[in-house]
């Protein structure tokens, strides 16, 4: 297992904050918060966006929050939402929360732990060393890698159907699906969370598009993705549905705003 970039003093300090939306996640957000707390990174905030979880995680964060020092001054804010609309509504409402914190830079991440936090201060220096607006936690470049616990149908699955919304919104980085991520402040200010159509996980894909569409730089760097251990998956059929219709809508808007201009 590769340990966290040492990054310069000037660089670690940065106001960074993690974006975690959380639905029946009690079993693995202890653990995540746990390391995420242990980076070399003293200015680190989490925000978590719980959707009412039936198990008790949102209350579970709100105590890690309250032991951890209490409203002002605790690194967790939590977000309890009452209704849960979808994982892109959580996203814009804890980002948000995030830029008004006055975060520099905002890092998304799943809740479930197949995102190693060990490699948020890579993509911090990636991102300050290369000037992007975007750094992107690959599945799909050189040097990256999936869990073993992936088989072959979900690896064929996956890898389809990042080729299918990269031809279709002609996209030039791998990952188009990808959930783990850190955005500049003004990029993410560039992609206009308020009005951002995605309620799901095409929100991913969302703003990658218009991230690019807006002229951001967007870099990828490889990592190792974990499969989940605990609890169960988001993704249902609605969830699917909206992943494979939006790619057409947003494509579809663009060449309407061409010819109304």
């Amino acid at each position: 297992m590769s340990t966290p970039a040492a990054l310069p003093p000037s660089w670690a300090t940065s106001r960074l904050s993690v974006v975690i939306p959380t639905y029946n996640e009690a079993q693995n957000l202890p653990f995540l918060l746990d390391q995420l707390l242990a980076l070399e990174l003293p200015n680190l905030r989490v925000v978590v966006v719980d959707d009412g979880s039936p198990d008790g995680t949102g209350e579970l964060a709100q105590k890690f929050a309250d032991d951890h020092g209490g409203a002002g001054t605790s690194p967790v804010t939590v977000v309890h939402r009452r209704t849960k609309d979808g994982l892109g509504r959580a996203y814009v409402a804890g980002m948000s929360q995030a830029l008004t914190d006055g975060a520099e830079f905002v890092a998304q991440m799943d809740a479930d732990l197949s995102h190693p936090p060990r490699y948020l201060p890579q993509l911090l220096g990636t991102l300050l060393a290369t000037g992007a607006g975007v750094v992107i936690g690959s599945r799909y470049v050189p040097g990256a890698s999936l869990s073993g616990d992936w088989g072959p149908g979900r690896r064929l699955l996956s890898g389809w159907a990042n080729a299918y919304v990269r031809t279709i919104l002609e996209l030039p980085i791998r990952d188009v699906t990808a959930g783990y991520k850190l955005w500049r402040r003004d990029a993410l200010e560039a992609v206009d969370l308020e009005t951002m159509a995605s309620s799901g996980y095409s929100f991913q894909v969302e703003a990658h598009y218009r991230a690019y569409r807006r002229g951001q730089k967007l870099v990828e760097i490889p990592i190792h993705f974990e499969d989940r251990q605990q609890g169960h998956s988001k993704m249902d059929l609605g969830v699917q549905l909206e992943s494979a219709l939006r790619p057409f809508q947003l494509r579809r808007d663009i060449h309407r705003r061409r010819r109304a201009s």
